[in-house]
């Protein structure tokens, strides 16, 4: 039964790493001792050091220890031992191509759905989705596919921002974006806003947070679902 907490963020302004949705985690982490974090979407191009040490602090807080996938000398076994996941934010498509060249899109399909507790965070969530073609990033490196996960049956649009009135920038919205990405994909795409996630468990997918969640159809007029709604629905 598939156990995933899907964020839009890992840092709400003002606050810590991981820091408004560290509750959640002492009760999702619960029986676990050691997760395994995936560095590789390595935010400001940071190493895979760098950025795990970041993690093992943030983790302190709930007493739980850390363990960078690029420590172990077998990334596919690491995976397939896991007690618990964590992937971090940072580019998506650098995240992508780095799990197709280690080839654990597969291992970490089979081990998730198994059950094992996975985390992800921003980019680490838009992997969770069918394709990664609604991120907000730079595509800096082709990845062999975009295509993703595929743990939930929509794609993700992580820190989704709505449009400003009387803002001076030209540029396009993300709802502009997204109405693209329709043009020529049929998939929903549910924009996530800072400080919301997705609690997947089993086939239930259920939105958590303050904030209410924009979900965009094909050929439909999006619209807004509150906090507690029930997501499995979209297909």
């Amino acid at each position: 039964m598939k156990n995933l907490i899907i964020a839009s963020t890992s840092t709400l302004h003002g606050s810590g790493y991981l820091e408004y949705v560290l509750d959640e985690l002492v009760v999702f982490f619960k029986d676990v001792k050691i997760i395994v974090f995936i560095p590789y979407a390595r935010p400001g191009g940071i190493s895979h050091d760098e950025y795990t040490e970041k993690v093992k602090e943030a983790f302190k807080k709930i007493n739980k220890n850390v363990k960078g996938i690029h420590e172990f000398e077998n990334p596919v076994e690491a995976i397939n031992q896991a007690e618990a996941i964590f992937t971090g934010g940072g580019n998506t498509f650098v995240l992508l191509n780095q799990l197709y060249a280690t080839k654990l899109i597969e291992p970490l399909q089979k081990v998730i759905k198994k059950g094992i507790p996975y985390l992800g965070t921003s980019a680490g969530s838009n992997i969770c989705g069918l394709t990664i073609n609604t991120t907000n990033d730079m595509p800096i490196i082709y990845p062999s596919s975009f295509k993703a996960l595929g743990l939930v049956p929509f794609n993700i649009n992580p820190h989704y921002l709505d449009p400003i009135p009387d803002n001076k920038h030209m540029g396009e919205t993300r709802e502009t974006r997204i109405k693209e990405f329709h043009a020529f994909n049929t998939q929903p795409v549910i924009g996530l806003r800072e400080g919301s996630w997705l609690r997947v468990q089993g086939n239930s997918i259920i939105l958590k947070g303050e904030l209410p969640a924009r979900v965009f159809e094909y050929n439909q007029v999006p619209f807004e679902v509150e906090t507690g709604t029930e997501l499995n629905h979209l297909k």
